[in-house]
């Protein structure tokens, strides 16, 4: 079996919290619906819109503000006041300067891989946006190369994995979405950890892959290090 030369990290809700910031904004989104529209509708309608906009939008906080803007004139028929367009810019906006702090043993098993490993960020979402909160997180030194990407897919580990070490027979991914760092890395022939997160998004829930060995779920990313050990 070839060593493994190069290890990637999903960012958000990987190397640190995310998506609890969508969480706590949805349901702050929902409180200023109150008024205006059931509940259980905006949720609704917030989640379809989110959804069928990741196609034109992207992923990330922007995205979801424009969406956010969208269900509330769906939920109100079009009868919006500037005043909550101007609220729900400014949750938006806060989504865009929350604090990231990595999660814990993040940083040390970084320090610990980087001597004889190329490692990588390979992320989803708003390019500033997630180049604030990487070098935020004081975390940007560990890591020799930043991909940025509209999605993750099998020919998008392939093509990185290709570009940046020795291909995928070679490399690991390492995130907490199912379908979108693990399935996919484990088609392109890596090797893919899964690191579960409190909050996950319901676009990035998927069944385990069966079948497959290089597949592995551990706790948190500081057991990253003694699985990268035991394979090599």
């Amino acid at each position: 079996m070839p060593n493994l030369t190069t290890i990637g990290f999903d960012a958000d809700d990987t190397l640190w919290h995310h998506e609890k910031y969508f969480v706590a904004t949805k349901e702050r989104f929902s409180e200023l619906l109150a008024d205006r529209a059931p509940r259980g509708e905006t949720e609704r309608l917030l989640h379809d819109t989110e959804i069928a906009n990741v196609g034109l939008y992207g992923f990330g906080v922007k995205s979801f503000t424009l969406s956010m803007i969208e269900a509330a004139l769906a939920a109100t028929g079009g009868r919006l006041p500037a005043s909550l367009i101007g609220e729900i810019m400014t949750l938006g906006r806060a989504m865009l300067t929350h604090p990231v702090d990595p999660f814990p043993g993040v940083q040390e098993t970084l320090e610990a891989l980087k001597p004889a490993h190329k490692l990588l960020v390979v992320t989803r979402g708003d390019l500033v946006d997630q180049e604030r909160k990487l070098a935020a997180s004081g975390l940007l030194p560990f890591f020799d190369e930043i991909e940025i990407v509209s999605d993750k897919t099998e020919a998008v580990y392939e093509r990185i994995f290709s570009r940046h070490g020795n291909g995928p027979d070679r490399a690991m991914m390492v995130g907490n979405s199912m379908r979108a760092d693990v399935l996919p890395a484990l088609a392109a022939g890596a090797w893919a950890v899964h690191v579960p997160s409190e909050h996950v998004w319901s676009l990035d829930l998927a069944d385990d892959p069966t079948g497959s060995a290089r597949f592995r779920r551990l706790p948190r990313v500081a057991e990253v290090l003694p699985l990268v050990a035991a394979i090599g």
